[in-house]
């Protein structure tokens, strides 16, 4: 029977009760306050909520386990034409609990991503760790949508910054 425990005022939990409980804890974090986030976030951000949901239980072999899901958008700049966009966050991981650093080691051999869970843990940490997991290492808007920075018409009459070191190259190959 899995129920709500609603909006999370604290971020901390045992994720241990959580996930024999079956219970779901959620909320909805500025993920421009995160300060592991802020220098991937557009300077000037002042809103970029995403929606967080832990579901406690167990994974396909009974073991500890809890399911994060994020929803929302996360403001970036297009490393291509160098323009705000929104990168949309629609991620759900399966996280396995580890009691102690030995069961941590053990766990974290298998293809699965494991959680030291010996002391409550950080919802916005773990909110934090999936966010820049799932961030791409160089944003981009998808191809062919760039809008140019410098219409056409501009580029082809602007002097290219090197043009005058060509002008010596092909003047002293001429000497």
């Amino acid at each position: 029977m899995n129920q709500s425990i609603g909006q999370h005022l604290r971020s901390r939990f045992d994720a241990f009760k959580l996930s024999a409980s079956n219970h779901s804890i959620a909320g909805e974090v500025d993920a421009a306050r995160l300060s592991r986030l802020a220098d991937r976030i557009p300077e000037g951000t002042s809103n970029a909520m995403i929606a967080w949901q832990l579901d406690g239980g167990c994974d396909a072999q009974g073991r500890p386990a809890l399911t994060l899901t994020l929803e929302g958008a996360l403001p970036q700049i297009c490393q291509r034409c160098l323009r705000p966009f929104a990168v949309e966050v629609s991620h759900r991981t399966e996280l396995l609990l580890a009691r102690n650093e030995a069961e941590l080691a053990r766990l974290d051999i298998e293809d699965t991503e494991v959680v030291l869970a010996d002391v409550p843990l950080d919802a916005h940490a773990l909110v934090e760790d999936e966010l820049l997991l799932s961030l791409p290492f160089a944003p981009r808007h998808e191809d062919g949508t760039c809008v140019p920075a410098v219409p056409a018409a501009e580029k082809r009459d602007a002097v290219s910054p090197l043009a005058g070191l060509a002008a010596a190259l092909r003047k002293k190959a001429g000497e």
